[in-house]
């Protein structure tokens, strides 16, 4: 669903309007400024919520991802992620995402959800609601226990809100999905329109993305709590329920206008232009050996050697010189390809969207959209036309009939006679490739979930032990110092509740 990126130079600027002044006054304010309001119209606080989530996903979830992912490794030649490449990165580089979801789109959502049913704007409501179950789960995914219940609660006082545990946050960000899709009305007129940076106010696509994301919450529960995984699904799936399909993905597109550029092109712009994030050799030789090469060549640029080649994850001691490619104009990283300004932060793929249903029918979970080797393929093809891959006279990548001969790879063809975990494996490992560079920390957060793909390696650099691997981040140091019921840290190789494998 291709969108006008017309209004994003005008949207762009209000998440810094919200940051300053935020939705509301804060309860230790003593004058008023007339020049700041107090009050924001509803349609400004939804795309500053929607770039929050965008900077965050974005920028540092999309860096960290892509490291922990192994789709990329700290540059010979730079020195920003040496310290995630070590595993011990501090505390404090936390702090700025954290900010973001809470004080940034979890604001703003709150307020759209009290201004919303003020108004009778119930539209804004069921997307408030939606945005707030996205925002939770990225924060618990990578944090662990996060402030749920008491978040976002500092007029009413609570300025060191305490933790609830990673397994209640779920049940919270279920609920909150289900509200958000019991208010969806698509024939209600008053819906967002160009304010709405995701879909310009279609509720249907709304419907869609509540019912994808919450597919996605059940299955991250398959290992901790199959019982209710399975019945969610199953409800899912008895009730109907439609899914993003393909050319329907949840993104925000930017513009290569100076301020409203990709956010991690912005900061790579930020930085002097230099490039931090270099092709990891985890993803150039699994791509290589699937005989991926068409993908692989959208997805990063060549080397100064002239050809696309990686390095070992966290090799970063190599010299500055050695040949190395950086990830290509989908993630925004190139500064010397003017299109990377404009790449879109996506957050819910439709590749992802059929990955998913494969594997819930692969569980014998979901049986309404297809089987799972149809959806497997179906993943697989629509991140092809993601990239490009359209034309399917194209004899380098399709055969005579129009199919596609990456399928025909015997490490692709989909273990339709194998066990579960055969399925599985296929299923996760091709999601993998499918969210390359796009989508990195969800393919970390999958990583830890299922343990595949199963090829990943331990950073060359890591500094905390031969057994430890990156299972969480760290809680922010704003946290640790001024959050009075701060739990205390937790290690990087503690795995959060529903990692048990």
């Amino acid at each position: 669903m291709k969108k006008s990126k017309s209004k994003i130079a005008v949207f762009a600027t209000v998440i810094l309007l919200f940051s300053a002044i935020g939705c509301k006054k804060d309860y230790l304010d003593v004058n008023t400024d007339p020049n700041l309001p107090s009050e924001i119209s509803i349609n400004l606080a939804l795309p500053s919520a929607q770039l929050a989530i965008g900077s965050v996903m974005g920028n540092n979830f999309h860096s960290i991802g892509g490291i922990y992912g192994q789709f990329f490794t700290q540059s010979p030649a730079a020195s920003q992620f040496k310290t995630f490449e070590q595993y011990n990165p501090g505390a404090e580089k936390f702090d700025w995402p954290w900010r973001i979801l809470y004080a940034d789109c979890l604001e703003d959502c709150k307020y759209i959800v009290s201004s919303g049913t003020e108004q009778g704007l119930s539209q804004y409501v069921a997307c408030a609601k939606i945005m707030q179950a996205y925002a939770f789960q990225i924060l618990t995914d990578n944090f662990g226990d996060v402030p749920y219940t008491e978040a976002n609660l500092g007029n009413s006082g609570i300025i060191s809100p305490h933790y609830d545990s990673q397994q209640d946050v779920y049940n919270g960000i279920i609920a909150k999905i289900e509200e958000g899709i019991a208010l969806i009305d698509e024939n209600n007129t008053g819906h967002p329109l160009e304010d709405d940076l995701f879909f310009q106010g279609d509720m249907g696509m709304w419907r869609k993305f509540a019912n994808t994301l919450k597919l996605r919450v059940y299955l991250r529960l398959a290992y901790v709590d199959a019982g209710k995984a399975q019945a969610g699904i199953e409800a899912l799936s008895t009730s109907g329920a439609q899914f993003l399909t393909a050319g329907e993905s949840v993104r925000i597109d930017y513009t290569t206008t100076a301020g409203n550029t990709h956010p991690y092109f912005s900061f790579v712009v930020g930085v002097g232009g230099t490039q931090n994030l270099v092709a990891s050799n985890t993803a150039i030789d699994n791509f290589i050996a699937n005989n991926d090469t068409n993908r692989l060549a959208v997805l990063y640029a060549p080397s100064p050697a002239g050809v696309i080649q990686g390095i070992p994850q966290g090799a970063y001691n190599l010299p500055a010189s050695t040949p190395v490619s950086f990830p290509g104009t989908l993630t925004g990283a190139n500064t010397d390809d003017p299109n990377t300004a404009a790449a879109d932060v996506i957050l819910v793929s439709d590749y992802e969207s059929y990955f998913l249903q494969s594997e819930a029918a692969a569980r014998g979970w979901l049986t309404s959209t297809g089987t799972a080797e149809d959806l497997y393929k179906d993943g697989i093809q629509a991140s092809f036309d993601a990239l490009g891959f359209t034309d399917h006279s194209d004899p380098a990548v399709y055969d005579g009939s129009g199919n596609l001969l990456y399928l025909s790879e015997p490490a692709v063809v989909f273990p339709a006679g194998g066990s579960l975990e055969d399925k599985i494996k296929a299923i996760i490992t091709q999601k993998w490739y499918a969210i390359c560079g796009t989508q990195g920390d969800e393919a970390w957060i999958e990583w830890r979930r299922t343990n595949y793909p199963d090829f990943f390696v331990q950073s060359a650099n890591n500094i905390m032990g031969a057994s430890v691997w990156p299972y969480r981040l760290f809680y922010p140091s704003t946290e640790v110092t001024r959050n009075i019921n701060f739990p205390g840290q937790k290690t990087i190789d503690t795995k959060v509740w529903w990692d048990v494998n």
